[in-house]
């Protein structure tokens, strides 16, 4: 048994408005996992609430607070609040400085040799 086209393209049109607050959610810093999850979620209750309007009264709401919260809160807030038991830095070792110290860096080889000047010669830094 297929299924109607007007359910087929409503569950299309669901989808795509719940892609919005998702976004939000993907610049707050979210693990794609946790966005994919409240994705779903979202999108099973609407369709639900499509399908049985008998849960309306009870899943509207809770809708209506899902929807929007990634809009309300600052991005930086809803990463915080969801990232609570993990540490600050995931884990990870700080970021070695692989960068040479000037005095390490040696003249390029390729570079022709500076001519030598006399000392009283033009150019060579002293003042006259």
């Amino acid at each position: 048994m297929l299924a109607p086209p007007w359910l087929l393209a409503l569950g299309l049109v669901l989808g795509l408005l719940v892609l919005i607050p998702a976004r939000r959610l993907h610049l707050a810093g979210l693990a794609s996992r946790t966005i994919g999850l409240y994705a779903l979620a979202l999108w099973l209750l609407t369709m639900l609430v499509a399908i049985r309007p008998t849960a309306a009264r009870i899943l509207v709401p809770i809708l209506v607070v899902a929807y929007i919260a990634p809009f309300v809160a600052a991005p930086d807030r809803v990463g915080r609040f969801l990232r609570r038991g993990r540490a600050p830095n995931d884990g990870r070792p700080p970021m070695k400085n692989v960068t040479p110290a000037d005095a390490d860096v040696a003249p390029d080889a390729d570079a022709p040799p500076e001519p030598d000047l006399p000392p009283d010669a033009p150019g060579d830094g002293r003042a006259p």
